[in-house]
């Protein structure tokens, strides 16, 4: 890991808006941004949005959603590549002239031609370097209807070689390293490209992102050193599996972070459930946002491959319900209880939360659950009625109805006394009585503990519904 000091640490992350914000760049972003929250460094976030056939403004407000939904702030930006346009191409003009590019005018075809060929022999398909530069040698004539590609003139010999904060020492043989395209005809740079000169104008110190980018990095590298640039540390974190061991994709539920916020899950659960996807500090399983900063260290990133779990995501959120502030709840649920048709309007939602949290997974599942206070009573059909509702049950309902009105306080405690008391009077256990009054009082057969159930509808509600029982 690096020994730089921690005010000059700088990481980035820098998403194509080709799709929305799923879950393995969402760990990137979160590592990237732990890291430089640790060290007090900077965060950067960058928009790569040089694809224009794919980019849109959708995917590009999604991650910016997303972001803000994880509380991942960045401390610069969003910067736009298709804002930086000018600078890409002043650097180019810099390559060209110092001699580290070239003009290019094989066709695709051409460039296609020269890779079968490479296969043909048994060697790694490329360019075989036709235009490219070299003291006595005799160029091509320059066709007349052609307007080339820049290519960057990539070293021919030795080796490009880094140590990985995450993988350790790799090195590839220069000998593998096409003279990549810098810019395509029309004169737009390319990915790679825009890549090395974001990274070195925003003074990136480390780079963490997946593995997928290890092939890039060697061929930002060998630009970023015909620039003369400082070189960043690389960290290349593998990727995160599905449930079966197969890439993670959408089968999985790889979606957009955003449908996680949709479908009931908290922020701060999602942050710690994705940190544990490929980084760990001893057996923690739980731990606070700011325990992620103060512990997060790159050589506690895991060299293999994370899977997937969707039970353990669900666990990990049902603790971070259940540790929540009532208050807190109610006002995350809300807007959900009336997306479902419920009413929260004169209802005591903190305490349906503090009733109901014990046994959630998700805020979803605590909406739903509120429905039973939250909605027009409903009774129990006849079926349920004439099951549960028979002459020794309404015998216990109406002692325990006679009893309740006189209750001082309408309250658990004092429900659950009354309950105990019915059922001593009557020398029955507590199904006799349990049972009949949620069907009388809910509809439902079953619900949470009866007397905060009872507690919770009031006094005006209970007694009007077993009246005339």
């Amino acid at each position: 890991m690096s020994t730089s000091t921690s005010n000059v640490i700088r990481t980035r992350f820098a998403p194509s808006p080709t799709g929305y914000l799923h879950l393995g760049g969402a760990r990137t972003a979160l590592f990237s941004w732990a890291f430089a929250r640790h060290h007090q460094g900077t965060f950067v976030l960058r928009i790569e949005d040089t694809d224009l056939e794919r980019s849109t403004p959708e995917a590009v407000q999604g991650i910016l959603d997303g972001m803000q939904w994880l509380g991942l702030d960045a401390d610069e930006g969003p910067f736009y590549q298709m804002q930086r346009m000018d600078r890409y191409r002043e650097v180019i003009a810099q390559l060209l002239k110092d001699g580290h590019a070239y003009y290019c005018y094989s066709s695709p075809e051409e460039v296609e031609a020269m890779r079968e060929t490479a296969r043909a022999q048994g060697l790694k398909p490329r360019y075989d370097g036709t235009w490219r530069p070299e003291a006595g040698k005799e160029l091509p004539a320059i066709p007349a209807d052609r307007k080339p590609v820049v290519r960057f003139k990539s070293p021919q010999s030795g080796a490009t070689s880094w140590d990985d904060m995450v993988k350790g020492r790799i090195s590839f043989d220069n000998t593998e390293l096409d003279d990549l395209v810098i810019a395509r005809p029309d004169g737009t740079p390319t990915y790679n490209f825009c890549v090395v000169v974001d990274d070195w104008d925003m003074a990136i110190t480390h780079v963490i992102r997946g593995d997928d980018h290890v092939n890039n990095t060697p061929r930002q590298i060998v630009i970023l050193q015909a620039l003369g640039a400082t070189l960043p540390e690389y960290g290349h974190v593998p990727m995160i599996l599905g449930p079966d061991g197969e890439k993670l994709s959408k089968r999985h539920g790889a979606v957009s972070i955003m449908d996680y916020d949709k479908d009931g899950y908290l922020p701060e659960a999602m942050i710690n459930y994705l940190a544990r996807l490929g980084w760990s500090h001893g057996d923690d399983e739980l731990f606070t946002r700011e325990q992620l900063v103060e512990w997060f260290d790159t050589r506690s990133l895991s060299k293999s491959a994370s899977q997937w779990d969707p039970k353990k995501l669900n666990w990990v959120n049902a603790h971070y319900i259940k540790a929540s502030d009532n208050a807190d709840l109610a006002e995350r649920v809300a807007p959900r209880i009336e997306a479902l048709g419920g009413k929260t309007d004169g209802q005591d939602v903190p305490g349906i939360m503090g009733l109901l949290k014990d046994r959630a997974e998700t805020l979803n599942q605590l909406a739903e659950g509120a429905l039973l206070f939250c909605r027009p009573f409903e009774p129990a059909s006849d079926e349920l009625m004439a099951e549960v509702l028979t002459p020794e049950a309404r015998v216990l309902l109406r002692d325990f109805a006679g009893k309740a009105v006189s209750l001082p306080q309408w309250n658990t405690e004092n429900l659950a006394a009354l309950i105990k008391q019915v059922l001593a009077d009557h020398e029955v256990k507590m199904p006799k009585l349990a049972i009949p009054l949620r069907v009388a009082v809910t509809g439902q057969k079953q619900t949470p503990a009866v007397d905060a159930v009872l507690a919770l509808v009031g006094r005006d509600k209970v007694l009007g519904r077993l009246a005339g029982l």
